[in-house]
């Protein structure tokens, strides 16, 4: 297996976006394209899927947590 950080993707210009809600827990397995993080924007809502299959390995953010591009939220151990 290989770590994989899971970051904050680029939701364009906006000052302020924050972690809403994480939709999987530590240790959890996920699949490449499900819904991991919940991101909210002062626009809008983002939904953030998993890039790769694999098990989060670690939350890095906590829900409520404000972050900004490239942040690193978490780190997955994903199957290559």
């Amino acid at each position: 297996m290989k770590e994989f950080l899971l970051k904050t993707p680029d939701l364009g210009d906006t000052e302020k976006i924050e972690l809403v809600r994480w939709l999987c827990k530590e240790g959890q397995t996920v699949k490449e394209g499900d819904e991991v993080i919940e991101l909210v924007t002062d626009k809008a809502a983002f939904p953030v899927e998993s890039p790769y299959s694999g098990t989060l390995k670690k939350i890095i953010m906590e829900q409520g947590s404000v972050v900004k591009k490239g942040d690193i939220l978490g780190i997955m151990d994903i199957n290559e």
